[in-house]
């Protein structure tokens, strides 16, 4: 039997899920809902929508009136996350929420909690916890080739686009956060931040951020959306070598950089420098957002990497950051969540 689902916001992202959906033979998309009447032309006609089989409406309260509904895709401004998976969860519907959950940790942990109280899923698309490069750099750092982890550092920048409802640190720093939480299996017990606002009163354009975690290894993110130089490179070092994500590059987005120093008297030399390709399978990661959300729906398992408290300590270290940049980069301990 296919999942029913009802897509609630259909600008560019979630023109990309509705794709996903429309050709998955476990999925049946019944509603779509946008506040923007030319949103809904669009996704009419770029998909050949089909009015009769599609309730496409402005009003959310419409679809839930209308139609039959197993689960909803939330992608609306953050905003607006928490009262419409509320109401979601309270009607029995499994949730596939854009990141971030909501912009309060303590609404995230509500929402998670609910989600439980219900026996509903609560997913996150937290998209590149579901990207190849991503699962295969978590294998290789489980495997010991990097040998002792040192410390980890990430830039993501380009020449916009620009916010004007949150800062490049809640724009963009969520996804490097993820990664190195996922790959090292553990979250920051401190965080610091610092920032710099040219083009809008009290968002700032450019954040440096450092990550520090229990075991001592520290990250350092570059975050920029007015930096005509695109980036989008996550690296971790270790006694062993560097496993370096590259995004921008085609040929080669994994790769492992071997090497490491050997004592010789008083001198450090390098030894065992080779360069090793990583190999991925090709896919598209929203597709496999789209998987995995299908088969905990028809399961009822958690998705343990992208659940509702991972959402909820992501919130958390985000907040955290945000207010070490209000007190000029003081360093913030994250308190424990009760989940």
């Amino acid at each position: 039997m296919k999942t029913r689902l009802a897509i609630l916001g259909v600008g560019r992202w979630g023109t990309h899920l509705v794709r996903n959906f429309l050709v998955h033979p476990d999925a049946e998309i019944v509603a779509i809902a946008d506040s923007l009447p030319a949103n809904l032309t669009a996704i009419k006609t770029k998909f050949s929508l089909d009015e009769q089989s599609i309730l496409l409406t402005s009003d959310w309260q419409t679809i839930k009136k209308q139609v039959n509904l197993d689960a909803i895709v939330v992608v609306t401004p953050a905003s607006t996350h928490y009262p419409l998976i509320k109401e979601a969860l309270q009607s029995g519907y499994h949730v596939l929420a854009e990141k971030p959950l909501t912009l309060d940790p303590v609404e995230c942990l509500e929402l998670t909690r609910l989600a439980q109280q219900q026996q509903r899923q609560l997913m996150i698309d937290h998209t590149y916890l579901f990207h190849s490069a991503v699962n295969q750099g978590q294998s290789i750092i489980k495997a010991g080739k990097l040998g002792e982890l040192r410390y980890g550092y990430a830039s993501r920048t380009h020449l916009g686009p620009v916010r004007q409802d949150v800062d490049a640190l809640w724009d963009l720093a969520i996804h490097d956060i993820a990664i190195f939480n996922h790959w090292l299996g553990q979250y920051p017990e401190k965080v610091q931040a610092e920032g710099q606002v040219w083009l809008q009163k009290n968002l700032a354009d450019v954040v440096w951020v450092t990550l520090f975690y229990p075991n001592g290894f520290q990250a350092k993110i570059h975050l920029c959306w007015c930096n005509p130089d695109k980036q989008r490179k996550l690296c971790i070092v270790g006694s062993q070598g560097t496993l370096i994500f590259d995004e921008m590059s085609t040929d080669a987005p994994l790769t492992l950089q071997k090497g490491y120093l050997e004592t010789q008297g008083d001198k450090f030399l390098p030894q065992g420098q080779i360069k090793e390709v990583i190999k991925l399978e090709k896919s598209e990661p929203l597709k496999e957002v789209c998987n995995h959300f299908l088969r905990i729906v028809k399961t009822n398992n958690t998705c343990e990497f992208s659940s509702g408290f991972v959402a909820t300590k992501l919130v958390q270290i985000l907040t955290c950051l945000s207010l070490s940049m209000e007190r000029k980069g003081e360093v913030i301990d994250i308190p424990p969540q009760a989940f």
